[in-house]
């Protein structure tokens, strides 16, 4: 039906269905008409959160940082429900860091309300390097910076509420890092070694190597190819 317009045209929209509005809306979502719920800022802070608190312990401070992420709870008592991380909180009392801490954890509370894939951070985080350098913690393992250690507790939190799936070694990979490990193990039974004031590598050989991907000293040369004896990486593919 033809329609005569007789005021000038200033503006025009292009008309919708009901479900079209609801699939392009940034709020709602595609599944707004399931009734499924998903992390999006306009969701409000309940008055209780679930959450865990992670104890951070550096060569760097004489005091912990401790780590909180709280979760809020999506389609609870559904089949769809599912843990989303809400709020982030660095508590220590070491005050020196105060300002970058608390600037941090707004940003990443923010970005945690905003919905999506928040996974990222982990990386982004654990990419910081301290100019001063690094430490180890217990086990071997490296970080790089007080920052990388959030970030490594953020993926902790992430694994556990499922969001981050578990980097494991299948079984097949396992029997060969534990006969290797066994055989490296008893070479070095045999051999005299000097005590190693250090306990952080305890855990594996001593000599071992820092892996580039796991961040942990525990690459060693096996059958002419170095190779990690945490995480499996090995040079030679």
């Amino acid at each position: 039906m033809a329609v005569k317009i007789d005021s000038k045209i200033v503006d025009y929209a292009v008309a919708r269905s009901d479900e079209q509005n609801a699939a392009n809306d940034p709020v709602a979502g595609p599944e707004a008409g399931t009734g499924i719920e998903h992390m999006h800022e306009e969701i409000q802070r309940p008055e209780r959160l679930e959450g865990q608190t992670y104890k951070i312990k550096t060569p760097l401070s004489e005091h912990a940082l401790y780590v909180t992420v709280n979760d809020v709870i999506l389609n609870e008592g559904t089949e769809h429900e599912v843990r989303r991380p809400f709020e982030v909180f660095i508590n220590s009392k070491n005050m020196d860091h105060f300002q970058w801490i608390v600037a941090l954890t707004r940003i990443v509370s923010a970005v945690f309300r905003k919905g999506g894939d928040c996974t990222f951070l982990v990386e982004e985080l654990r990419s910081v390097f301290d100019p001063r350098g690094g430490y180890f913690k217990k086990g071997g393992r490296f970080m790089p910076s007080l920052v990388a250690e959030i970030g490594d507790v953020l993926e902790q939190h992430l694994r556990s509420i499922g969001m981050m799936e578990s980097e494991t070694l299948d079984e097949h990979q396992q029997a060969f890092i534990a006969s290797k490990r066994a055989e490296v193990e008893g070479r070095a039974a045999q051999e005299p070694v000097e005590a190693d004031c250090d306990d952080s590598t305890a855990d594996y050989p001593p000599g071992a190597e820092l892996c580039g991907k796991c961040h942990t000293k525990a690459m060693i040369t096996m059958d002419g190819c170095l190779t990690c004896l945490n995480c499996g990486e090995s040079k030679c593919g």
